[in-house]
């Protein structure tokens, strides 16, 4: 099936955007949700699908792109990733990915354009936060910064790329990481959200937490 290869939130035009390394701990750690490897899907109509499956398949993940509601069946958690906003919501409705994904209760991890489409009034709805589309600036503003990540002293590197900010936060929406005082990265129930793009850099705590998250959930419904 082919999907618009078209510029917006996080998503870069012209080459594909590089990774950003980023300096790790001497033991890298392989993250395992369990000894089964957790079956994550990827929503794959349009934006940066490739990023995440490898993070995600590096920390021992079995990666499903999405393009069809059946494939939702049997997943551990999702990934709705970078794009157009616009684009990708019109084709999740074009495909039905619409509302077989408001009818999937495991896990949610969005990212950029992945944040809108949960936030309030986004097509999913599944967070209680207000969210302003390119409020960080257009793709010629598009910048790299250090991040304070809850519960940990090692900054973590974000990416922004055209990238929403978080204008208001519903009382049981939990901060996990801010830019200079203000939420992007953030967590209510059994989703996660974040105005930039953990996918871009070769840090993958936000992709641990959320296989943490999984593995949490997974043995709630055990």
């Amino acid at each position: 099936m082919g999907a618009p290869n078209e510029p917006g939130e996080g998503s870069a035009s012209g080459p594909p955007p590089r990774r950003v390394a980023v300096r790790r701990r001497a033991l890298a750690r392989v993250w395992r949700v369990s000894e089964t490897a957790a079956r994550i899907g990827v929503l794959a109509v349009q934006g940066n699908v490739r990023e995440h499956a490898a993070t995600l398949r590096g920390l021992g993940a079995e990666v499903v792109e999405v393009r069809k509601p059946e494939q939702l069946e049997g997943l551990d958690g999702l990934v709705l990733p970078g794009g157009e906003s616009t684009a990708i919501a019109r084709l999740m409705r074009l495909y039905g990915l619409d509302e077989a994904i408001r009818r999937f209760h495991a896990p949610v991890l969005g990212t950029c354009a992945g944040m809108i489409l949960l936030g309030r009034g986004g097509p999913l709805e599944r967070v209680d936060v207000a969210v302003r589309r390119n409020a960080f600036g257009r793709q010629v503003a598009s910048f790299e910064a250090d991040l304070e990540l809850e519960g940990d002293e090692r900054p973590l590197r974000g990416v922004f790329i055209r990238a929403p900010r978080v204008e208001e936060a519903g009382p049981g929406v939990e901060v996990l990481a801010e830019l200079d005082g203000e939420p992007v990265l953030l967590r209510e129930g059994a989703t996660i959200v974040a105005s930039f793009h953990p996918e871009l850099t070769d840090d993958t705590r936000v992709h641990e937490r959320f296989l943490e998250l999984v593995r949490e959930e997974t043995h709630v419904r055990a």
